[in-house]
């Protein structure tokens, strides 16, 4: 199975609801074009902050804790296919042209868990996504081949 991007969001402020995307521009040292901290003129206070990404295989395997998640509740930046984050710790990978290096995981926190279903946080312990530092610009896209 070939890795792939499935689906791309960004927040305009931190609090929004996520707007779907078909392609988004990853600037470094600032995050995606469109989220709210690419939009700090600062850019990002940190590198985990730049990008965000979860596997719809983790998404979907909340299901086994009676929890039905659309992959935007995640309000993760980029939804893959066919890779496993958790080993892209200290990697560099490509999302499409763009270059990216694994910060941490991204573990689930009460805040998500509020706004979703009860019992989340549990369901996606270590399996909540990838933080991501962006190491050069370009545009990322539906359907991209994540290569590691």
């Amino acid at each position: 199975m070939t890795s792939k991007v499935l689906y791309i969001y960004t927040k305009p402020t931190a609090g929004a609801d996520v707007q779907a995307r078909d392609s988004v521009l990853a600037i470094p040292g600032r995050g995606l074009q469109g989220d709210h901290y690419a939009q700090n003129p600062e850019g990002s206070t940190s590198p985990d902050q730049e990008v965000t990404l979860i596997e719809i295989a983790n998404i979907e395997g909340v299901k086994q804790h009676g929890i039905d998640l659309h992959p935007s509740q995640t309000r993760r930046n980029i939804v893959t296919q066919g890779i496993a984050l958790n080993e892209l710790v200290d990697a560099e990978f490509l999302v499409g042209e763009v270059r990216l290096r694994g910060v941490r995981l991204c573990e689930p926190c009460a805040y998500l868990e509020g706004l979703t279903a009860k019992g989340l946080v549990k369901a996606l312990v270590h399996k909540a996504g990838l933080r991501a530092q962006i190491l050069n610009e370009g545009t990322i896209t539906v359907g991209d081949e994540i290569r590691v």
